[in-house]
């Protein structure tokens, strides 16, 4: 839903669920690098979790998938199951963990499986209907911040103990 200016209305991590929702978004999503598009999708899914600007899950048919190398990383989420980590290789270029995804995720989360998420802090660009992306604060969680999400927000220095 928009407002007359484009804009969506204002969304409060704090108003977010927990455990964590998952929800369509058909708003166009690009992803670049080194002015190479890697994704490029309007059927996109955001997961929203309290204390936390969305994730945007990008189809991997959407995906340049021939750029991404599994790496070793993998992590646990409590709600959404193992996560396999992605490295972006472009010539000489190389951007460790740019990406995750939930292979085969828990249950009630099976909306993100053949879905790429992308840190919008390791990549050059990240858009949402053509407005740039801002980055969750910290290293460890990959949140999208757009004009119209409210924090504070887990993840800068500081926020573990929240």
């Amino acid at each position: 839903m928009s407002d007359t200016h484009g804009l969506r209305p204002p969304e409060s991590v704090w108003e977010y669920p927990r455990p964590p929702s998952v929800e369509p978004d058909d708003r166009h999503v690009v992803i670049r690098h080194r002015g190479v598009t890697l994704a490029d999708s309007r059927a996109c899914r955001r997961v929203l979790e309290t204390s936390h600007p969305p994730v945007f899950y990008v189809p991997r048919d959407d995906v340049r998938t021939d750029l991404l190398s599994r790496s070793r990383t993998e992590t646990f989420c409590e709600w959404k199951g193992s996560a396999t980590y992605w490295t972006l290789v472009m010539g000489g270029d190389t951007v460790t963990d740019a990406a995750w995804s939930y292979e085969d995720p828990a249950t009630g989360y099976w909306r993100i499986a053949q879905h790429l998420a992308f840190y919008p802090g390791r990549v050059d660009l990240c858009t949402v209907d053509g407005r740039r992306v801002r980055a969750q604060p910290g290293d460890f969680y990959g949140g999208w911040i757009t004009d119209e999400i409210q924090g504070p927000f887990k993840g800068g220095a500081g926020t573990g103990l929240w």
